[in-house]
């Protein structure tokens, strides 16, 4: 395998939620990889990745949020998402918008090749199997569906985890089950993903974890706000915040109104 491109120009995709709710987990991710060796840049011009548009069927929005993708993005070596949900928005559907536009669609296409959910990217582009972090507690790790099931992120982060110094790892007997957010399906069907979540919550409070972490937030902050309704004491957090050793810096997710 030849060595990594010497200081590669990545692109940062925040997403909605990050920058909304949980700024930290974008600075971690800037973090983690400048650390790897890279050059960061967080453009301003982006937006939404267009997956909510286009999971309801609304392809004129997700275009036109994907062109401005294309412009903000299209002169990075990489693309870097600290989600699995956007990361296979940009990967796996991004092309498939401009079927019937070839041009649009081969620019689609490269950036979508050049796209990465971050943890992933760090392990399988950068050759990262080392972080500098300590995290005193025991953790269990929560697979979200399209980070798994479209990019195929699974040993990564349990790989990187396994550096973490005082960190200890309880699986779940289920990590790859759904959480029952889906993005919109939460909203279409809030009986069915209440059910899947409580289900979720049992399962993580059996594996004996004091902290819960995923590579998704959407997927956190709807276990977290289940945890929180069944007063459990298990603590939320984005992987990246553990694995960039920042966890220090921002009360887990869940708790940040009771502490100001």
């Amino acid at each position: 395998m030849s060595a990594p491109q010497a200081r590669p120009r990545v692109g940062l995709f925040v997403t909605c939620l990050v920058d909304l709710y949980r700024p930290t987990v974008g600075f971690a991710a800037i973090r983690l990889l400048e650390q790897a060796g890279c050059q960061v840049e967080v453009p301003r011009a982006q937006t939404c990745c267009g997956q909510p548009a286009y999971n309801t069927g609304d392809r004129a929005t997700s275009r036109d949020l994907a062109r401005g993708i294309l412009d903000a993005f299209g002169g990075f070596d990489y693309v870097v998402v600290p989600s699995g949900s956007c990361g296979g928005m940009l990967r796996e559907h991004l092309p498939h918008l401009f079927d019937d536009d070839p041009n649009l669609k081969a620019r689609a296409a490269a950036l979508a090749a050049r796209s990465y959910e971050l943890v992933a990217f760090l392990v399988d582009v950068r050759g990262v199997s080392v972080v500098d972090a300590a995290y005193a507690g025991t953790v269990t790790y929560h697979d979200s569906c399209a980070g798994l099931r479209e990019l195929g992120v699974k040993d990564q982060p349990r790989r990187l985890l396994g550096s973490v110094a005082g960190l200890r790892l309880a699986e779940m007997a289920e990590p790859e089950t759904c959480c029952g957010f889906g993005g919109t399906f939460c909203v279409k069907y809030p009986a069915i993903s209440t059910r899947m979540v409580a289900d979720k919550t049992r399962d993580i409070a059996a594996s004996g974890a004091d902290t819960l972490l995923a590579g998704d937030l959407g997927c956190l902050l709807n276990m977290a706000g289940r945890l929180k309704r069944e007063a459990s004491p298990v603590r939320s957090r984005h992987v990246a915040e553990v694995l960039a050793g920042m966890t220090d810096q921002v009360p887990p997710i869940g708790e940040a109104r009771e502490r100001g």
